[in-house]
């Protein structure tokens, strides 16, 4: 399938993306879907189903995120799960000596 480009306006052209970008992101989700039918197959195979092997108990949805450890005294709606990066709130009670226990849920 050989489409010479030189002959295409440019309205052609941007067509010609819009359309190859929406036949791309079909391909996409097709590929995705059988990709996890081969996977609940092989893992079918094996005496179990894929949530069972990849933890995941919701379709479709990512797994609970992580119960928080430490809240800030001063605004208890701000709280942080002991992982990644450190808010500021927790920073700076730390620099002023606050002992990391004290601000544990």
């Amino acid at each position: 399938m050989a489409i010479d480009l030189t002959k295409m306006t440019r309205k052609e052209l941007e067509q010609l993306q819009r359309d190859t970008e929406k036949a791309l992101k079909d391909a996409e989700v097709r590929d995705r879907k059988e990709a996890k039918m081969a996977a609940e197959q092989a893992a079918a195979k094996f005496g179990f189903s894929l949530s069972e092997l990849t933890g995941s108990t919701v379709k479709g949805r990512a797994k609970a995120s992580a119960v928080a450890k430490y809240a800030n005294p001063k605004d208890a709606s701000q709280t942080w799960t002991g992982k990644g990066r450190q808010p500021q709130w927790f920073k700076e009670a730390i620099e002023k000596g606050t002992d990391p226990k004290k601000l544990e849920i």
